[in-house]
């Protein structure tokens, strides 16, 4: 076992597992000695013929390396894996420990596929940062016990001894929040450049969006005139009412992503959620090195700014339920300190139902995340809910099922009533 997967070991006990089945969460834990509990809800439903197995990605030092190793191999595993295998997210934490989240994978299987099962897992560690371990049940089937497997040997090994695996009480929130800052949502320009000066070893667009980067955050122009940033999912009429308020206030209009970035969206949007979002992240400092520019000489209207990346990159990382999102005054919520804080945001709501409508009507091409809303709602529950939990500022809701003109009244009262225009 390498050294990086031994760190994990010396607070093992103390470590919570999560797998998500059919999208719920089920959570175990380990102890030295069993106390006569029950079998966690995970084995439950396992019959007696079949096996299990859990890959976790532990983090080397190269995070960079570690992020794209996971996102690959979810699809070596359904590549080389039976058929009849399942295959459910995973991952393992510390609770209350900020980045102590370790993501993996549990495989279950039955003894007719054990043997290629574990002819994969056994070339699995030799080579990569994984830890694996099996899981057996005692012939009564009231017990399970969990073995770690050695790099040095294609059979099951205990490090020790195995463990009892008991149930375990669900965390206050979703462990995934545990790992949002600086991963899936970037709160400086320092960041989330470092991450994507990392990848310019192995991305070569990489390079090219650093090139666009301003030289210092600091030496951003402050404007003189007001900036409104309009905010919303899709088809709620962010496009409509930019426009109306360009022509309007004789604003600058801006979108964001910048423009300059629209040649490696593509790209980016293949990578991992470290790499796709310190991408965007950097998008932000563009678009406010922008935003000081144009606003020195008219206002600036803004379509979409820090609120969509940071709304759609936390409701993407947490699954589930509204509650399991970080609770109201969270961190995460928190505008970055270095970037440009804009006048207003206005964020427009709709009624799911109409908004379909209106997508059904454009017949437009979506990101994945955007087809992600559309069927899945509590998805969009979740990127809702972050939006109106953001802070520093704040969003002003604005309900956008009124005629397009009666939308733009009401946004023009807010933006005199704040900026005074």
């Amino acid at each position: 076992m390498s050294k990086h997967a031994m760190s994990l070991l010396p607070r093992w006990c103390s470590r919570v597992f999560s797998v998500e089945l059919n999208g719920a969460p089920f959570y175990f834990a380990v102890k030295e000695k069993h106390l006569g509990e029950d079998v966690p809800r995970v084995f439950r439903e396992v019959q007696n013929r079949d096996k299990c197995y859990s890959v976790l990605v532990y983090c080397s030092r190269d995070r960079i390396k570690t992020a794209k190793f996971y996102g690959e191999l979810k699809d070596k595993l359904l590549r080389d894996l039976p058929p009849e295998c399942r295959l459910s997210p995973m991952s393992s934490f510390l609770p209350k420990v900020r980045d102590s989240l370790v993501k993996g994978y549990f495989l279950k299987g039955n003894s007719d596929t054990s043997s290629p099962i574990e002819r994969l897992l056994s070339d699995l560690i030799q080579h990569d940062p994984v830890l694996v371990c099996s899981y057996s049940p005692a012939e009564d089937g009231q017990q399970w016990t969990q073995h770690m497997w050695s790099e040095t040997a294609s059979q099951v090994m205990d490090v020790a001894k195995g463990y009892y695996v008991v149930p375990s009480e669900a965390p206050e929130y979703h462990p995934s929040t545990l790992n949002i800052i600086n991963s899936d949502v970037f709160y400086s320009f320092d960041e989330a450049y470092d991450v994507m000066k990392k990848c310019g070893d192995i991305i070569p667009e990489a390079k090219a969006v650093l090139e666009l980067l301003p030289s210092r955050v600091e030496a951003r122009n402050k404007p003189d005139f007001p900036v409104i940033v309009i905010e919303g999912l899709d088809a709620t009429g962010k496009t409509t009412l930019t426009e109306s308020l360009k022509d309007t206030l004789g604003a600058t209009l801006l979108p964001s992503p910048p423009e300059c970035l629209s040649p490696w969206r593509a790209r980016f949007d293949q990578e991992p959620p470290l790499i796709r979002r310190a991408f965007y992240a950097l998008g932000n400092y563009i678009s406010a090195d922008q935003i000081g520019l144009k606003g020195t000489k008219t206002p600036v209207i803004v379509d979409r700014f820090w609120h969509s990346t940071a709304a759609y990159a936390i409701a993407t990382a947490v699954s589930g339920p509204v509650c399991n999102l970080p609770g109201e005054g969270s961190e995460v919520y928190c505008w970055p300190s270095d970037l440009f804080q804009p006048s207003l945001v206005v964020l427009l709501t709709l009624d799911p139902e109409e908004r379909k409508r209106r997508l059904r009507n454009r017949g437009q091409g979506k990101t994945d995340e955007e087809e992600e809303l559309d069927h899945n709602q509590l998805f969009r529950l979740r990127v809702e809910e972050a939006y109106r939990r953001i802070s520093g500022p704040a969003c002003v809701t604005v309900d956008a099922s009124p005629s397009a003109d009666r939308v733009l009244q009401q946004v023009l009262l807010l933006i005199r009533g704040k900026c005074h225009l």
